[in-house]
């Protein structure tokens, strides 16, 4: 990394600093200021990071203006449309998309490495049933670090693949423990003859009395879920894992912390609001009163927030919305379930919102977890256990992240400044 520039800092004193300017493949230059403190005894202030890039990386890019989103470079339009979810692991891993050869070696290693540890079932059971899918999922992936001691280095790059392994291959059989767990059902064990997504949806949804069928056009749009959700920048629970990872801690713990931060309402918990704000429409007059529901989200002296619309990120159409829209509606018609009273008002509510000038020039576009919780449902996926399927696709981008992290030789431990506010020096008496 070279610097092509430099930007003249000027103090009040008349002191004058100067700072690298780098350039990246895409996106604005950026200020270099780690040596800011050492010349000038100043940190910046930067609330939430608005403005601060906290490392440079290979994986993903977003331009929110174009409403853009390249995986290693890759359009997410071409990747959902083209590859399956664990060609996109590859790829997020390794850099590239991998050959006939190394997709047959990759799937094989993965799908040999989806039975979890007998053990963790007693595990499983010291929490309630009625327990948030999130805790016990926080919970679970903790613990496969006292399952699995031999792949616990962080610093080893063996000890990293082996890891990463685990915990793609793991983590669907560890989500339908879970909800299998909530349920009262019997655990389902993984099949070696299913794919990836297929074998999530079996363990899910089979039930001991009667032979599971795999339906392709839900099996693919699960998929495309997953491969929407697996990256996407640097994100609050992607920083989270990159900045625990940072103290050394084993790979396990870095992404039971990122599974925690995804857990909150303003993040991983977005596609959940959405769904529960369909089912409050509902229960208060359902599309007949969807005019009431608008007029009060267009009232400034309201509370009421349209959930599922617009993006912190995108100011234009988030680009996987687009697509999930095409997998909401073969879902609705695979299933038959246009008529569904829900799915009806959610079509309505995205109607309005593509058409009505206050929410078309304010760019509040249906975002991509309106259509990824209406296809859930659809499913049969509880709204409960929405955040633990983003969790399960966000995954593979943590240790993308996390290995990028930990190979950059300027990486240090993260230890952001403070701006102290607090009492003067004082003196008990």
């Amino acid at each position: 990394m070279n610097a092509n520039g430099k930007a003249t800092l000027t103090l009040q004193n008349g002191t004058a600093v100067d700072l690298p300017v780098y350039s990246g493949a895409h996106g604005p230059d950026v200020i270099d200021i780690r040596k800011l403190y050492g010349q000038t005894g100043m940190f910046t202030y930067d609330p939430g990071f608005m403005s601060t890039a906290s490392c440079n990386s290979t994986i993903t890019f977003i331009d929110g203006d174009k409403g853009e989103l390249l995986y290693r470079g890759y359009p997410i339009e071409q990747l959902a449309n083209n590859c399956d979810f664990l060609q996109v692991c590859y790829l997020l891993l390794y850099g590239e998309l991998p050959n006939p050869e190394q997709r047959k070696d990759f799937v094989a290693r993965v799908t040999n490495h989806t039975m979890v540890h007998e053990q963790m079932q007693f595990f499983l059971r010291g929490f309630r049933r009625d327990a948030h899918p999130m805790a016990v999922m926080t919970g679970l992936v903790g613990a496969m670090s006292a399952f699995y001691p031999d792949s616990m280095n962080l610093h080893d790059k063996e000890q990293r693949e082996i890891s990463a392994i685990r915990l793609i291959a793991k983590l669907p059989t560890l989500t339908a423990m879970a909800y299998k767990y909530t349920v009262g059902q019997p655990l389902i064990y993984p099949r070696n003859d299913l794919g990836y997504t297929a074998n999530f949806m079996r363990m899910m949804f089979a039930v001991p009395a009667e032979e599971y069928k795999v339906n392709d056009v839900l099996v693919r749009a699960l998929d495309r879920i997953f491969i929407l959700h697996a990256d996407h920048e640097q994100n609050a629970s992607t920083s989270t894992v990159r900045l625990c990872a940072s103290s050394g801690t084993n790979p396990f713990a870095a992404i039971a912390a990122g599974v925690a931060c995804l857990w909150g309402p303003a993040h991983g918990g977005a596609n959940e609001a959405a769904l529960n704000m369909l089912y409050d429409i509902q229960k208060n007059g359902g599309v007949e009163k969807i005019g009431e529901f608008i007029a009060q989200v267009k009232d400034k002296n309201s509370n009421v927030r349209l959930m599922g619309f617009g993006h912190r990120v995108y100011k234009n159409y988030d680009p996987r919305a687009k697509l999930m829209r095409e997998t909401c509606h073969e879902v609705l018609n695979e299933l038959g379930l246009q008529g569904d009273p829900l799915f009806k008002l959610a079509m309505a509510l995205e109607k309005i919102a593509l058409e009505d000038d206050y929410f078309v020039s304010r760019k509040l576009y249906p975002n991509v977890d309106f259509y990824s919780g209406i296809v859930q449902k659809a499913i049969g996926i509880p709204v409960s256990l929405f955040t633990a399927i983003f969790a399960l696709a966000r995954t593979v981008g943590w240790i993308a992240q996390l290995n990028e992290m930990i190979a950059d030789p300027e990486y240090k431990i993260g230890r952001p400044r403070q701006l102290y506010v607090g009492s003067q020096r004082r003196d008990v008496k």
